[in-house]
């Protein structure tokens, strides 16, 4: 298991965005919202902190969060943290920290899901171990931007 990694649990605040890379793998983009609550001891009143985490995923997994989850639906994701790079078309240079994740699932604590298995090209069923994942750090070309 990787130094950095991270479990969050919250809410998907937008539908996932599927796109496929110029290598033809699959990608998706979401942004999760994880709310921190706790009570003030001195004005013993409830207060709240939301963090906003964005998401990315490929392979297979880019195609079942996209085909399965929509904005509002409780996840549990967890993957590692990762920082990527880029410079836009008017040569600024942007930077963001995200979730790569390794696995994204819906909450079952305050939801039911029914979950079918997605059949391999080969007519099996996939059952992919976080060992035979592709390598995701150089799914995309150096100047392609994944999103």
């Amino acid at each position: 298991m990787p130094d950095n990694a991270i479990t969050i649990v919250g809410n998907i605040t937008r539908d996932p965005e599927l796109k496929f890379l110029n290598s033809g793998q699959a990608a998706v983009r979401l942004s999760v919202a994880v709310n921190r609550r706790w009570q003030n001891r001195q004005t013993q009143e409830w207060e709240e902190r939301v963090s906003y985490f964005e998401v990315v995923g490929y392979g297979a997994l880019a195609e079942n969060v996209a085909n399965s989850l929509a904005k509002g639906t409780r996840v549990v994701v967890t993957g590692r943290l990762e920082q990527r790079s880029w410079e836009t078309d008017n040569g600024d240079k942007r930077s963001i920290v995200e979730i790569n994740a390794d696995d994204v699932a819906p909450s079952l604590r305050f939801a039911t899901a029914v979950v079918t298995k997605t059949p391999r090209a080969e007519g099996g069923f996939r059952s992919e171990a976080p060992s035979a994942r592709p390598d995701t750090s150089a799914s995309y070309a150096f100047d392609e931007e994944p999103f």
